[in-house]
């Protein structure tokens, strides 16, 4: 009956409300409860829908933004942008039906269900942001953002050990709430609920350690001070022939405001520059000449191109300038965002188009991922959804960058809760490799985040802003730095390895028989 599947639609909406807006982010810890008791009650089946009913009503109300950006800014007909979403959505709650299914089939016991199936969430995590070019919005870790003793365990982990301890948090209260209501008291989840209090208890308590210990790194470290310049440029206007030279000047103004501060390094959003910079030469003669007035350095996004006899390649690029406009590097995204910067199999889809028609179908950039120098700092830059990508910045870091920053343009997902969701990301990027991280948003959120994943500043959503900020420039190297995604491998691993042993006890049985 589809009364069964109650407990795991109120799970996904718990999920929900756990992230931004409105962000309760205590939610988390309890979301997955009433889903996890309703399990036991299920057949195989029935759990493999239940998973999948939690994961669409949880993504559903997590990314609806999908519709307006689609329809507003893609010009699909709603029909098309909300079966877009539907269809998105099917994928992503693939992912807890999956869940659910196989800890059903492989039936751990009491004693191993909590940590195999924290195992299992943290490898099926892994997997969707990565898979199919990946797509990571929504993972259970990434709700914890402002808990920052909780979510230290990330300079080892990743976020996904964070996600792994939320999980065990649910069992452990599912459990608990399975035995108050059971009659038959002799299967005592003690054991199970102890292991999980000593594994959180350990994660807050290496946290609280961690945020002294970094604290105390950042007094002594240099601090460059950095610009982030906001512009605030309507996604309807920003690539009108007519609004081009408004937009440059807009910019420039707002620079220029930042320079009473002395920064080192003035940021500006992806695709700031909405022609091809270098090439338009009234347009960058006007950028370089105030660079050069600023007696500073600039990062600035802008597409770009290279044209050969056979075809003309496009890319969104970040190019650094020192204070002679000179470029002394160049950036491009490696990681494209399918259908909003290129068309997967374009030459067998051309129907389907872009929603960025006006920059051109874009191409992947040199995967080498070298720091951009100013001064004395290199600073690795992630363009929009790459800040989704853990493994980016942790290359970036591992080649030298003792700063990271993000450029987005998020105007189009509107005041929707998108930007602030995807601000939160940026948070364990700061924390897995301990970088100061700068964030320069079109239309916001713009902000700084220190390495300890402390937001320090952020501006208003569709505001004209600029700040500054003395950020420190850390160069140890993180645990997550150096060995990357470890803790999710062992966790699949662990899985397996569980399976394995299930497989064997069964088979000795039959032979027993």
């Amino acid at each position: 009956m589809l009364i069964s599947y109650f407990p795991a639609f109120i799970s996904g909406l718990l999920l929900t409300l756990s992230f931004p807006r409105p962000g309760l982010s205590f939610l988390a810890f309890v979301a997955l409860v009433p889903w996890l008791v309703s399990l036991s009650r299920l057949s195989l089946k029935q759990s493999f829908f239940s998973g999948l009913t939690a994961g669409l009503s949880h993504f559903i109300t997590l990314i609806y933004w999908i519709i307006p950006t689609l329809h507003i800014y893609g010009g699909l007909h709603p029909l098309l942008a909300g079966s877009t979403l539907i269809l998105l959505c099917f994928y992503l709650a693939l992912y807890p039906a999956l869940f659910a299914f196989i800890l059903k089939k492989l039936k751990p016991g009491d004693f191993f269900t909590p940590l195999l199936g924290a195992c299992l969430w943290t490898g099926l995590e892994y997997i969707r942001t990565y898979a199919f070019t990946g797509f990571s919005w929504g993972s259970l870790g990434y709700s914890q953002y402002s808990n920052l003793s909780f979510i230290q365990v990330a300079d080892l982990s990743g976020v996904y050990g964070v996600s792994f301890l939320i999980v065990l948090i649910n069992y452990g209260i599912a459990d608990l709430y399975r035995f108050l209501k059971s009659e038959n008291k002799e299967k005592r989840p003690f054991l199970s609920m102890l292991l999980t209090a000593i594994l959180v208890l350990s994660g807050l308590l290496y946290g609280h350690l961690r945020l002294s210990a970094i604290e105390a790194l950042m007094v002594s470290a240099p601090k460059p001070a950095i610009a982030v310049v906001q512009g605030n440029v309507e996604q309807d206007l920003k690539w009108t022939e007519a609004f081009k030279n408004e937009t440059v000047q807009k910019y420039l103004r707002l620079s220029k405001s930042t320079l009473k501060d002395d920064p080192e390094l003035i940021i500006w959003p992806e695709t700031a520059l909405p022609f091809y910079y270098g090439h338009e030469r009234e347009l960058s003669n006007l950028v370089d000449q105030s660079v050069r007035e600023s007696k500073t350095q600039y990062l600035i996004g802008s597409p770009a191109f290279a044209a050969s006899e056979k075809e003309t390649l496009y890319y969104n690029r970040a190019y650094m300038l020192n204070r002679f406009s000179i470029v002394t590097a160049t950036y491009d995204k490696t990681h494209l965002v399918p259908f909003g910067e290129y068309v997967p199999f374009g030459e067998y889809l051309t129907f389907l188009g872009k929603i960025t028609a006006q920059a051109g179908n874009f191409s992947t950039g040199d995967k080498a991922f070298v720091p951009l120098g100013f001064k004395e700092h290199k600073t690795g830059v992630l363009i929009c959804f790459e800040i989704l990508f853990p493994r980016i910045a942790s290359k970036f870091v591992k080649n030298g960058a003792d700063f990271l920053t993000t450029v987005t343009n998020d105007a189009w997902f509107g005041r929707t809760s998108a930007p602030m969701q995807h601000f939160s990301m940026a948070v364990f990027r700061a924390v897995e490799n301990r970088r100061s991280v700068a964030r320069a948003a079109n239309t916001g959120i713009s902000g700084f985040i220190d390495p300890r994943g402390k937001i320090l500043e952020t501006t208003p959503l569709f505001t004209d802003r600029a700040i500054t900020r003395q950020m420190p420039a850390l160069t140890l190297i993180s645990g997550y730095t150096r060995y990357g995604d470890i803790f999710a491998f062992g966790a699949m691993v662990a899985f397996c390895l569980g399976f394995m042993v299930k497989g064997v006890k069964t088979q000795l049985r039959r032979n027993e028989k």
